[in-house]
């Protein structure tokens, strides 16, 4: 009984994580540039809302209430006729079981960032072809936050998803445009789907599933277990780093989590956070002073 009840539990879950599309806020700030009419900054953000939140990535019809919480924020440095440069900021959030907070998952920025875009252009995106490094980009990071949300509700369910993001890799790479090849510098689109499929990262991918299905879905119900929980996902982090030290995974979990942890390990119920500290300190050293005020 109790393995069947497991198996329907599993199937349900699939269905939610698989089945979920975005609830995505783009925004196009083109405060750096210097152009009187900025009609085409306010159709390229109207075009790219439309795009990311009306296309269906899963194939899956999803209630809105069920949709991924997440922005992209495209910064426009530079503007010249049809070409764009600039950084775009990708956030993701998780609902977290039993309450109405959203844990921020995912919290990047791409500083690799341009492409050619005419007003009025249509925006989709071929999976077997590279037409639009803008939608490349943005395609690529739905498929990153699809695959990292799964992986918080199923032990590694984001594979397909990165799958995609790293076929679109492919695609892109003979297009010169920069982020998609090893050889562009570090933290590339290359790189981090690259780290996301390695066997190298999984227990990234496995502290994903711990932090937030056995930790973070529990608080409601049990804190000092949840937060056990929440501890323990932590050394799976200090192996990886043992063998990958910087890597570009962890950067982009502490870059979204700091506060988070921090806050949850501040409060509640009491454990004993030493060792905690310490391995945080070791493997995110550049969130120190966040770690200090977790007592």
């Amino acid at each position: 009984m109790l393995k069947k009840i497991s198996l329907c539990l599993s199937l349900l879950m699939s269905v939610f994580v698989f089945g979920q599309e975005l609830n995505c806020t783009v925004i196009v700030n083109s405060d750096q540039v210097e152009q009187t009419n900025q009609q085409i900054f306010r159709t390229l953000e109207r075009s790219l809302n439309d795009f990311v939140n009306k296309t269906r990535w899963t194939g899956r019809q999803v209630d809105p209430e069920k949709r991924i919480e997440c922005s992209m924020l495209l910064t426009i440095t530079d503007f010249e006729n049809s070409s764009f440069t600039g950084t775009i900021q990708i956030q993701s959030n998780r609902p977290v079981y039993n309450s109405n907070y959203q844990s921020p998952v995912f919290n990047h920025q791409d500083k690799q960032f341009n492409f050619n875009y005419v007003e009025f252009q249509p925006l989709f995106f071929n999976p077997n072809v590279f037409d639009s490094n803008l939608s490349a980009v943005i395609t690529y990071y739905v498929y990153i936050i699809l695959g990292i949300d799964a992986d918080t509700f199923s032990r590694e369910g984001g594979t397909p998803f990165f799958k995609q993001a790293q076929n679109i890799v492919g695609l892109a790479q003979g297009s010169g445009y920069l982020g998609w090849q090893q050889t562009d510098g570090n933290r590339t689109r290359w790189e981090l789907v690259d780290n996301l499929l390695s066997n190298t990262f999984r227990e990234y991918r496995l502290a994903l599933y711990n932090y937030h299905r056995l930790g973070m879905d529990n608080l409601a119900d049990n804190q000092l277990l949840a937060k056990k929980s929440m501890a323990a996902s932590m050394n799976l982090f200090e192996r990886l780093n043992q063998n990958r030290p910087n890597s570009f995974v962890l950067q982009t979990f502490f870059d979204a989590k700091s506060e988070e942890i921090a806050s949850i390990f501040s409060g509640g119920p009491q454990t004993d956070t030493n060792d905690l500290v310490s391995i945080l300190s070791r493997v995110a050293p550049l969130y120190s002073e966040t770690w200090s005020r977790i007592n």
